[in-house]
């Protein structure tokens, strides 16, 4: 039922699930074989094939790793590619 409380393993496993995808947009967003690409939301899901693409951008913009274009792309910010060059692509 709705009413009923999700059990803290659920909860602990959607939030890996969330982190999971956030990382992966990450790295697709500062690939270094594609120089800093520049991703629309609905491309971002089919390649990390997620159905919801929005919410892991939307924690990434929250973060300051990512920006948002006035036409709804995304890029890695600064920070966000900073991040990725010291911590590396470790999937």
């Amino acid at each position: 039922m709705h009413d009923e409380d999700m059990p803290d393993d659920d909860l602990a496993n959607q939030a890996s699930k969330y982190d999971d995808q956030e990382r992966d947009v990450l790295y697709l967003l500062t690939d270094p074989e594609r120089y800093q690409p520049v991703w629309s939301v609905e491309d971002i899901g089919r390649e990390v094939e997620t159905d919801e693409p929005i919410v892991p951008v939307r924690g990434l913009l929250r973060a300051g790793l990512i920006h948002r274009t006035a036409d709804g792309f995304v890029f890695a910010s600064r920070a966000g590619a900073r991040v990725v060059q010291i911590v590396g692509q470790v999937i």
